[in-house]
């Protein structure tokens, strides 16, 4: 797992783990509700009603999906910062936008009040979004990384991938809340206090991470900073030396973000779109499958730092394969019990990914360009896999006249290109370890008589 080398003693790895699990939390509550949204509600709400239903349905993802395409600037932006100056004052900072632009939404104007400006604001808050969330995830990754006791790490980094289930079950929580005031209150304002909500959690937040020590790596990285031992720009080095791994990488995250926007947000739009679901029933299914994610995620991730974190995620990415069709055959059925049972089964094997890859991911860098370097990874597959995911899956699936089979296709080759990718990252990490460790003594040459 990742080498720590500090002059001084790590903080506690289970603050640092509250800390990293608290910001990514919000941060993800804030995304996960404009996931949300924009399958059920801002179609109506940004959109002329004259539109055709399926081109305003492919709209509204779209404003998701253009959150993704500053994410890798993001990685980079702070990523350098991270690098350069420390972990914990990236953590503050994108904090602090995606908060203000998640605010910010709440309040918007609708389509019938001021035309074509309000999509036009969405989408700037969306791609404020995005630069924020590019950021987070790097820091808050190596702050409960880094700071893990040895042979823990792939536990104690789990901590910041919960942020995920945390966020979606905040979120999906909220909207299953508000929708129980009825359907006209919830177009009205409604759809809003998810986003208004996420003020409260960010004070929380900020108050956690302001008193956070930064990871102890960095009085190495520093060291060398003053010595000239690394290079000024992180992105520069790590797409010079370490562009494959970043490649690698990013296949092998694609189903743990990509694939999770099919099974939730799609599923959601289809199920309420083409199958005419109870978009409340499906609500629910989804936050119960978000609870399961959150309960199991630290246990496979335990089980990751007992027979290795590779051998987890390939598990889960074969479990990915497996139930790609039931997931979504399931819903012609109408069988509210056989639908939950798939929700979570999927999110049970989708559980191996998430958690598990903070660990790989950093394991596969050198400290003073870790940052940058799994961000770069995740930021990329984001903008490649998760950002276009459900508008894919919506034309992938209009294409075949409505059938659910090629976007379940699809995700059944992306998780089995993961596969592979997962097992190269395991051979470009131990490369690393290899190559920083001291040359073994030569052994002593015995004359014989």
């Amino acid at each position: 797992m990742p080498d720590r080398t500090p002059t001084r003693s790590p903080q506690s790895p289970f603050r640092t783990a509250f800390a990293a699990l608290s910001g990514t939390s919000i941060e993800w509550y804030d995304f996960y509700a404009f996931a949300t949204a924009a399958a059920i509600v801002f179609n109506d709400v940004f959109f002329p009603a004259d539109m055709p239903t399926a081109l305003k349905t492919i709209s509204s993802f779209a404003t998701f999906a253009v959150g993704f395409l500053l994410r890798p600037l993001g990685g980079i932006v702070f990523g350098h910062i991270g690098d350069r100056v420390g972990r914990k004052k990236t953590l503050v900072i994108t904090l602090l936008m995606m908060g203000v632009a998640s605010f910010a939404i709440g309040l918007l104007p609708t389509y019938d009040q001021v035309g074509v400006l309000s999509p036009i604001l969405l989408i700037v808050l969306r791609l404020v979004q995005g630069i924020a969330i590019g950021g987070e995830w790097g820091g808050a990754v190596l702050i409960a990384v880094e700071n893990a006791p040895k042979g823990k790490a792939t536990f104690f980094g789990s901590f910041a991938q919960l942020g995920s289930s945390v966020g979606a079950l905040l979120s999906t929580g909220m909207f299953s809340l508000m929708n129980l005031f009825g359907d006209a209150a919830f177009d009205s304002w409604g759809w809003r206090v998810p986003f208004l909500a996420s003020a409260v959690l960010v004070v929380i937040g900020l108050v956690v991470r302001t008193k956070l020590e930064d990871s102890p790596v960095m009085d190495e990285v520093h060291t060398r900073q003053e010595k000239g031992g690394v290079g000024r720009l992180p992105v520069a080095e790590v797409l010079r030396k370490d562009w494959k791994t970043v490649l690698v990488g990013v296949f092998s995250l694609a189903t743990a973000t990509g694939g999770y926007y099919v099974v939730t947000s799609y599923l959601l739009s289809y199920g309420t779109e083409d199958q005419h679901l109870s978009e409340s029933m499906l609500l629910n299914g989804l936050s119960l499958a978000a609870f399961l994610e959150l309960v199991v995620t630290p246990f496979l991730s335990l089980l990751g730092d007992k027979v290795g974190a590779h051998r987890v995620v390939v598990g889960g990415l074969a479990g990915v394969v497996l139930l790609s069709i039931p997931q979504f055959m399931v819903l012609g059925t109408g069988s509210v019990a056989g639908i939950y049972l798939m929700m979570l089964a999927m999110r049970f094997v989708m559980s191996a990914l998430y958690g598990p890859m903070a660990a790989i991911l950093a394991d596969g860098f050198d400290p003073h360009v870790r940052y940058t370097g799994i961000s770069l990874s995740y930021q990329v597959c984001n903008l490649v896999f998760a950002g276009f995911a459900p508008v894919a899956a919506v034309w992938l699936s209009a294409l075949a006249g409505g059938a659910y089979w090629p976007p379940a296709v699809a995700l059944m080759v992306v998780s089995a290109v993961g596969i592979w990718c997962t097992l190269r990252l395991r051979t470009y990490g131990a490369r690393r370890v290899a190559a920083k460790a001291p040359a073994a003594p030569a052994r002593p040459v015995t004359a014989h008589a």
